[in-house]
């Protein structure tokens, strides 16, 4: 599988420029580009990718305040490009696995994708169902039977139909096992499946509700809206 790939630069030709390079690349797939650091938060959010090039100094929202608001939602690999050759040492405070400077030569990066690489053997393979243990039996869950997915302190707790199955991992964890063209975040605390999606409708709070075919009425959040009707367009 192709690692995935978001790009975040509020100037137009520095991602024109990083688009360039990404095409040559066989094994990376750019999923997003984002303009704002805002607009990274729902994309990373929804995505998933493996390798985020995040701008830093960007209008209302910076590299550091994306990387902050995700927490343990980050990228795995996370490449800061900036004309700004100050701010490198926090960078790899934060966590950066690099930090390219503008303007950088293609030769600097391709020491950064081979970082990246080597951080990233690969891209795992999706998971197509879960082991459980309930009752003394150990249960094997196909994913594609699950409704949606919710935060449960340590756990998280699997909806299917009328049944709930406890699973000892949390739900930033589970969600990168899982498909994300499938499996959409709604809310910091809840994943549904988009094949059990029956419609997004109104509150009477004034808020966004995702009804499942299950019946369940779920709350989407402000945060993830935009990523979800991405997904859910056309």
């Amino acid at each position: 599988m192709k690692l995935r790939a978001i790009i975040v630069d509020d100037e137009a030709p520095a991602r024109a420029n990083l688009k360039a390079l990404l095409r040559k690349q066989a094994d990376i797939e750019l999923v997003a580009e984002c303009e704002s650091g805002s607009a990274a938060l729902d994309a990373v959010r929804s995505m998933r990718p493996d390798l985020l090039f995040l701008d830093i100094q960007m209008p209302e929202c910076d590299g550091f305040d994306v990387l902050e608001m995700l927490g343990g939602e980050l990228p795995p690999a996370v490449i800061f490009v900036t004309a700004y050759d100050q701010h490198a040492l926090r960078a790899f405070d934060v966590g950066a696995l690099d930090y390219l400077l503008k303007p950088f030569s293609d030769e600097r990066f391709s020491t950064a994708l081979l970082r990246a690489r080597e951080r990233l053997p690969r891209a795992q393979t999706q998971a197509e169902r879960l082991v459980l243990k309930h009752s003394g039996q150990v249960l094997f869950l196909p994913v594609a039977d699950i409704d949606w997915i919710g935060a449960a302190d340590y756990y998280a707790s699997l909806h299917v139909g009328a049944q709930t199955h406890l699973l000892r991992r949390s739900i930033a964890e589970l969600a990168q096992d899982l498909d994300p063209a499938t499996f959409c975040r709604i809310h910091r605390s809840t994943i549904i499946n988009l094949a059990k999606l029956q419609s997004i409708e109104l509150g009477e709070d004034g808020e966004h509700e995702a009804v499942l075919t299950s019946g369940a009425r779920l709350r989407v959040s402000r945060s993830y809206r935009k990523a979800l009707m991405a997904l859910t367009a056309g």
